[in-house]
């Protein structure tokens, strides 16, 4: 199956989240560690497994979770930024790398719901 942008670029983010769980599990920080590693490569897993959908419903379905996954890390990154766990260069890139995949997965659902994107 060839590899799409949204696929690609979800697990550069995964792969960047991790780098960052090891980076605060080294601070000795584990409960925000724990739930973005679990949310941060949550995304790319749902999206993965949409491509393996059992139809469109699910298909929507799997990139909806994604989505509240994202929404998610989002909340983690910005919590870690004010404790400050990580630098505002950091909690800006990777700030900006997920709200990247949301406006993604934003289209793609309403691609797959038939709505007109540019609503």
């Amino acid at each position: 199956m060839p590899e799409s942008k949204l696929r690609t670029v979800s697990m550069n983010f995964a792969v960047q989240i991790l780098a960052l769980v090891k980076e605060l599990k080294e601070k000795r920080e584990s409960i925000i560690s724990n739930q973005i590693a679990r949310s941060g490569t949550s995304i790319g897993a749902n999206i993965f497994e949409a491509n393996y959908a059992q139809g469109r419903k699910d298909f929507i379905s799997k990139l909806e979770i994604a989505l509240k996954e994202a929404s998610e890390t989002e909340y983690w990154l910005e919590l870690l930024h004010q404790t400050n766990y990580i630098d505002d260069a950091r909690y800006k890139e990777l700030s900006d790398q997920c709200a990247t995949i949301r406006v993604m997965l934003v289209a793609s659902c309403r691609t797959a719901k038939g709505e007109k994107v540019g609503k």
